[in-house]
C-alpha cells in the first residue's frame, strides 16, 4: 500500500488493534486494544497500572497490528513500530477524550467534561510502517 493508502486503512478501520509491548521477561505481551488516529499520532486508551502501561514505562518501543480479510485474496493489513508515552496529566486526557470523541462524530456540546478516574492514553508515535495487501496479489 501506499502511505496515503495506509493512513486511510488505518483511520478507516474499525477501532481495535493488537499492540504489542515487551514484558519483564524478555518475552511479547500482545493485547486488543481501542484506538484512534489523529494527526498521525496514534492514541490507545485504557486503565493505568496495567501490564501494558508497565511494560512500556520500562520501554516504550511498542508493535501495533491492524489486519482485516478473511482469505488469502482479500487480507491485508499494517505491522506499525512506534514510540510509545504514557499520558496521566488530567488536562492531556480530557483533551484526548473530546478529541476521541470529535472523531466518533460527538458535537461539541457532548463533548466530555472530564475522564475516567485511573484511565490513560498511550501516545504512539510512528516510527515506521510496513504493509501488506494480498487482494493486489
Amino acid at each position: 500500500m501506499t502511505k496515503s493508502e495506509i493512513w486511510k486503512y488505518i483511520e478507516g478501520a474499525p477501532g481495535w488493534m493488537s499492540l504489542s509491548t515487551t514484558g519483564h521477561d524478555g518475552y511479547p505481551h500482545t493485547v486488543p486494544i481501542g484506538y484512534f488516529v489523529s494527526n498521525r499520532l496514534i492514541y490507545l486508551g485504557c486503565l493505568d497500572f496495567t501490564q501494558k502501561v508497565k511494560n512500556i514505562e520500562r520501554n516504550p518501543k511498542i508493535s501495533l497490528m491492524l489486519e482485516s480479510g478473511t482469505t488469502m485474496g482479500d487480507i491485508k493489513g499494517v505491522l506499525i513500530k512506534a514510540d510509545a508515552e504514557i499520558v496521566r496529566r488530567d488536562e492531556d486526557r480530557i483533551a484526548i477524550s473530546r478529541l476521541a470523541a470529535l472523531h466518533r462524530g460527538s458535537s461539541e456540546s457532548d463533548l466530555p467534561a472530564s475522564v475516567r478516574p485511573g484511565s490513560v492514553y498511550i501516545k504512539a508515535t510512528p516510527a515506521n510502517i510496513v504493509s501488506w495487501n494480498y487482494a493486489e496479489r
